[in-house]
């Protein structure tokens, strides 16, 4: 859906620059996604080279959603990415999937809460989504307790043998 038509804007809140990923980000992007702690919940494998590292944003690039760059203000050094995909409108309406990783060092300091509230309402103000999806391993408590403090509902069954949750715009307090 974006295909150009909407221009993700930077985002910032008290410790984060937020912005879209770009191939300048490969070099961050490969050290972040070798951390095995980053990637244990996540559906890939650890990023072997530069030229794994770059598929990995051009994916991002060109699926519909955006995927942020969470910068470190303190640092200015990556720290991790949130964003969406998967953006589509069907019989339920308009939905995007909501996804997040952040590195080990940063766990625990409500960064990624910090940063999804900034996302959440873009999503629903600015894609014009319905609901938000989120799905995470059974064992990933950490992501759970997270997307429930965000108003997230956890719903009665597995997706893709994972932990399914929604919120919709009529639910969301900002």
């Amino acid at each position: 859906m974006n295909n150009g038509v909407i221009e993700f804007p930077r985002l910032e809140t008290e410790r984060l620059m937020m912005r879209e990923l770009t191939l300048q980000d490969a070099a961050s992007i490969l050290n972040h996604f070798t951390d095995p702690e980053v990637i244990k919940f996540m559906d890939i494998e650890a990023c072997k080279d530069i030229a794994e590292a770059e598929e990995i944003i051009a994916f991002h690039i060109n699926d519909s959603g955006c995927r942020y760059g969470l910068f470190s203000k303190e640092k200015d050094e990556l720290i991790g990415t949130c964003g969406y995909h998967c953006w589509m409108t069907d019989q339920d309406g308009t939905r995007a999937e909501i996804g997040f990783d952040l590195a080990p060092r940063y766990w625990g300091k409500g960064i990624m809460q910090e940063a999804l509230r900034e996302l959440i309402p873009m999503g629903f103000d600015l894609m014009q989504l319905q609901y938000i999806e989120a799905t995470t391993e059974q064992k990933n408590d950490q992501s759970q307790k997270l997307l429930t403090r965000l108003g997230f509902k956890q719903e009665p069954f597995l997706k893709d043998n994972l932990l399914y949750f929604t919120l919709r715009r009529e639910q969301y307090e900002v």
